[in-house]
């Protein structure tokens, strides 16, 4: 034999080596890791054979990616051996980058859960002022809970309205939630009034808290009628207080609440007086001519009314429908 044959029979042979070292290597790597799985998790394993035996597919594929890998080391000589060392170095350095997670938060707050719709309890939903119509006694309690069970705070006007019903039920229903409500309400409106007492003239918080939270209950007229005119009175003097502080933080909103509340106990004359200060301070705002219009309204002041009419008009104030119905229909 020459020396190019000999050298090609040892090239043979140290492939033939290496590629059954590789199998080897490749086969007791492959049973030791199925063994650590193994013992991981022995208790949550179940037959999946019908001789209560699991069937080892993870384990058969690993080998047979080695004695894949060692076929093709046979049949190509040394060229194998280098392509998957080549590529095996490739991965490791080059092309295999550790994932940063720098950017990534996991938050709770993110998540957004859709619940389902109960469909049931939707399918029943009514104006509750139509609904306390209802013959149906035992529909109507429960109209009545799925209403308490919800944010009663602006719909105690309709739950009032339940307390005539002929389901003494009902009617206990109502009384029960009405009660809670407004002794808590009585409750916060005195808590918030001493706070107000012992502030400084330059602290208003109090009172900007207190007349928004009064307005909503005050517009729903659940009050007899003369606890509804002295909470009213209570309303005007923690605006007055407001506006003796602190003017700049009184909204023409605020302005608008108190006229509408004064006219609901038709005290006219302290109307007209939040009214002047209303133009005032906001002689562009709409709801200071509309406070004017349903005060000289209510008032029977023909000549204040049609002269605050006129004004609204010649005025380049943008007018809502409500008020270009009323201009259409006085003007």
């Amino acid at each position: 034999m020459t020396i190019k044959e000999i050298f090609f029979v040892c090239i043979l042979l140290l492939n033939a080596v290496i590629a059954v070292l590789y199998l080897l290597f490749g086969l007791i790597y492959a049973k030791r890791c199925r063994t650590e799985e193994d013992g991981e998790t022995e208790e949550q394993k179940e037959p999946s054979t019908e001789d209560g035996q699991e069937e080892d597919i993870p384990m058969r594929d690993g080998r047979i990616v080695y004695v894949m890998k060692f076929i093709i080391m046979l049949l190509c000589p040394l060229t194998g051996i280098v392509f998957f060392g080549v590529g095996y170095l490739l991965f490791k350095f080059v092309l295999r980058q550790d994932v940063s997670l720098e950017d990534v938060i996991f938050s709770k707050e993110r998540v957004r859960t859709n619940e389902r719709a109960d469909e049931e309890r939707e399918r029943n939903i009514a104006p509750l002022e139509e609904a306390i119509a209802v013959s149906d006694k035992e529909s109507l309690r429960s109209l009545m809970l799925n209403v308490i069970r919800g944010d009663i705070h602006n719909s105690l006007a309709a739950i009032s309205l339940a307390l005539n019903s002929p389901d003494s039920e009902t009617s206990h229903y109502a009384a029960s939630v009405l009660q809670d409500e407004l002794n808590n309400f009585r409750g916060n409106v005195q808590k918030v009034w001493r706070e107000i007492e012992k502030e400084e003239d330059d602290e208003t918080d109090c009172e900007v808290y207190l007349i928004p939270y009064m307005n909503s209950m005050l517009e729903q007229k659940v009050f007899t009628e003369m606890e509804q005119k002295n909470m009213v009175e209570q309303f005007a003097k923690v605006a007055e207080e407001l506006y003796r502080k602190t003017p700049h933080r009184f909204t023409s909103q605020f302005y608008e609440w108190i006229c509408l509340r004064l006219l609901d106990v038709k005290d006219f004359e302290s109307m007209e007086t939040w009214c002047d200060r209303a133009a005032v301070q906001y002689p562009e705002e709409l709801s200071s001519y509309t406070c004017k219009l349903k005060l000289y309204f209510t008032a029977q002041n023909k000549e204040k009314f049609f002269a605050t009419l006129d004004a609204l008009k010649h005025s380049s104030i943008v007018i809502d429908r409500e008020t270009l119905e009323l201009i259409r229909t006085f003007g």
